[in-house]
C-alpha cells in the first residue's frame, strides 16, 4: 500500500474543532513539527470567522514551540496533558485558558488504553523512515507513541529528512498487556531489549505523510556556573561516601538524572569525582552531558525514551552514531519510567524542585503554590520508587530574595515519605532514618543559605510543637513576604510568637 505525500494544510484539514489530538516524542525529541503549526493557521481562520476551534492535546511529554507553542498563541488547546514546559502555554494555563490536568508521565499511556481519556480522533507521528506495510522507524523520541499509534482512528505521519543517518536500530517499541493479564515486565539491566525497532502503524488509518526537515530546536544549556558546580560535586561526594560505606554496591547502581542545568551539573559532578565508578543509566531523557560522559567513557550504557540533545549535540551525535549503536536504546516513557522497573533496578533518582520545606517536602511544579511552572513529569514515578530518591536545587533564587529552603511548601508533589536526600550548593541533608525533628535540624544546617538560616531557626522557635512542628498563621510567612515586599529576608517571625 502507499500513501499520499500531503501538504501540512491538507493534513491539518483532517483535524477538527473537539477533536482529540496526540502526538509523538517526548520533550521537543520526536515531535511534530510541520502539522501542528498549520492546525494552528486552521485554528486562527475559524476564529476570524467566529467559529470555535480547539482541540484536546495529548503528548508524551513537554514538546516544543511548533506544538504547544504555535497552537497556544492560536488558542487552539481545550485540553492539555500531561508536562509542558513552553512559556506561551505556561501562560495560558495559569490564565485558565485552557484545561491543564498533570498526571505522572508513567500512567498516560495506560490511561489512554484505559479508555479513560476517551476516543483519540488523529496521532500526529514524526518518523525518520517507513515501507509500505505501515512499519515505521521513529526519530529521537518516542513518548507514548506505540499506545496513540493503536488508539487513535486516524495517523497523520510527518516524514523528517532532517536526521543524516537512520536512528533503526535505537527503539524498543512495546506495550504491556493490560490488567488482569498483565506480566512483569522483563528488564533486568538498562541494556534489554523487550520490544521491536520497528513500530506497525495500522496502513488503513494513515491518512498521508507530510515531508519535514525541521530540527528539534533545542538549544544548547547554559555554562554551568559556581552554584550548579557546587550542586554536582556535592551529590557526587555524597554518593562516594555511600559506596565507602557499603550502602552502595562496588559496581554502582543506574543512574537517573532530571532534564535542565542542574541535572547536567549533577552529570558532570559525579563524571569529576574519581571515587565515582563508570555507571550506567536508566532515565527518561538524556541531554548533552551524557553524550559527553559517553565519550570519555564515564557512562557506558544509557536507556531512554528520547534523545534531548541542542541541535548542535544532535549533528555531532548523528556524524558518530557508529560508536553509539550499542549505548544507547529508546523505548516508551511509560517503560523508562514505570515503578517496577525503577524498584528492581535500584535506580539513584536525581530530580529537581522548585523548593524543598524543613520536613523534606517538595514543591516541583507550582510558584507560590498556585501559578504552574512546567509540571510533575517523571520525577513522581523516579522519587516514589528508587533505591536513593535526591532532589536537587540551589540554595537561593532571585539575587538572594528567595530561599528554596522554607517552613512550609505551599504545593507538595512529592512527600517526606518518599523524598531521602536534599542537595543544594550548601551541603547534603540524609534524611533517612530521622523523624520530623530531626529532619529540620538536618536541612537547616546543612541546606540553608547563610542569609536565611537563623530565619529557619526563628521559625522553628514560634512553631507549635507536635510530631511536625508547626506554626500554620506562620507557616507561609515568608511566600506572602516575599509577594509583598520582594525580599523573603525580611520575614519577621518574632511576630507569630
Amino acid at each position: 500500500m502507499s500513501f499520499p505525500f500531503i501538504s501540512a494544510e491538507e493534513a491539518a484539514s483532517h483535524i477538527n474543532n473537539g477533536d482529540t489530538v496526540a502526538t509523538s516524542g517526548f520533550t521537543a525529541s520526536g515531535t511534530p513539527k510541520i502539522v501542528p503549526v498549520a492546525l494552528a493557521e486552521r485554528a486562527r481562520k475559524f476564529h476570524e470567522n467566529g467559529e470555535p476551534f480547539k482541540v484536546n492535546l495529548f503528548t508524551g511529554a513537554s514538546t516544543n514551540d511548533y506544538v504547544d507553542g504555535a497552537l497556544t498563541r492560536a488558542n487552539a488547546i481545550g485540553k492539555r496533558a500531561p508536562y509542558q514546559a513552553n512559556p506561551d502555554t505556561r501562560v495560558g494555563v495559569n490564565n485558565c485558558e485552557m484545561e491543564y490536568y498533570d498526571p505522572h508521565l508513567s500512567h498516560l499511556s495506560q490511561d489512554m488504553r484505559y479508555g479513560f481519556l476517551g476516543d483519540v480522533d488523529v496521532a500526529i507521528i514524526e518518523v525518520t523512515e517507513m515501507n509500505p506495510s505501515g512499519e515505521v522507524i521513529l526519530g529521537a523520541g518516542i513518548g507514548m507513541t506505540p499506545t496513540i499509534a493503536k488508539a487513535a482512528k486516524k495517523v497523520i505521519i510527518e516524514y523528517s529528512s532532517y536526521y543524516r543517518t537512520s536512528f533503526r536500530g535505537f527503539h524498543d517499541n512495546y506495550i504491556p498487556l493490560d490488567p488482569p493479564h498483565r506480566r512483569e515486565i522483563p528488564i533486568y539491566k538498562p541494556s534489554d531489549r523487550i520490544g521491536s525497532t520497528v513500530l506497525k502503524i495500522d496502513p488503513k488509518k494513515i491518512i498521508g505523510v507530510v515531508p519535514s526537515n525541521e530540527s528539534e530546536s533545542i538549544s544548547s544549556f547554559t555554562s554551568l556556573s559556581e552554584t550548579t558546580r557546587a550542586i554536582g560535586a556535592n551529590v557526587a561526594e555524597f554518593l562516594a561516601s555511600e559506596m565507602r560505606k557499603g550502602h552502595i554496591p562496588h559496581e554502582f547502581l543506574p543512574i537517573q538524572s532530571g532534564v535542565g542545568n542542574i541535572a547536567n551539573a549533577a552529570l558532570y559532578g559525579l563524571a569529576d569525582n574519581p571515587a565515582i565508578p563508570r555507571f550506567e543509566m536508566y532515565t527518561e531523557v538524556v541531554q548533552d552531558a551524557v553524550m559527553e560522559l559517553m565519550e570519555k567513557g564515564k557512562c557506558s550504557f544509557a536507556s531512554t525514551c528520547a534523545l534531548a540533545f541542542s541541535d548542535e549535540t544532535m549533528l555531532r551525535f548523528m556524524d558518530n552514531i557508529s560508536f553509539f549503536r550499542d549505548k544507547l536504546l529508546m523505548r516508551p516513557g511509560e517503560i523508562s519510567n514505570h515503578p517496577e522497573v525503577v524498584r528492581r533496578l535500584g535506580l539513584i533518582a536525581m530530580n529537581t524542585a522548585l523548593e524543598c520545606d524543613i520536613y523534606g517536602n517538595v514543591n516541583s511544579t507550582h510558584v507560590n503554590g498556585t501559578k504552574i511552572m512546567n509540571g510533575i513529569g517523571g520525577s513522581g514515578d523516579f522519587c516514589r520508587n528508587a533505591y536513593l530518591s535526591i532532589f536537587l536545587c540551589p540554595s537561593i533564587q532571585k539575587n538572594g530574595k528567595i530561599s528554596t529552603i522554607v517552613p512550609m511548601v505551599p504545593h507538595v508533589d512529592h512527600n517526606e515519605h518518599s523524598v531521602k536526600v536534599i542537595v543544594t550548593d550548601q551541603g547534603v541533608a540524609d534524611l533517612r532514618n530521622t523523624d520530623p525533628s530531626q529532619r529540620a535540624k538536618i536541612i537547616i544546617e546543612n541546606c540553608v543559605h547563610p542569609d536565611y538560616k537563623q530565619l529557619m531557626w526563628d521559625y522553628l522557635k514560634v512553631a507549635r510543637k507536635g510530631h511536625t512542628p508547626h506554626n500554620l498563621h506562620a507557616a507561609f510567612a515568608m511566600h506572602n513576604t516575599f509577594e509583598e515586599a520582594g525580599d523573603m529576608r525580611l520575614t519577621d517571625f518574632a511576630r507569630y510568637a
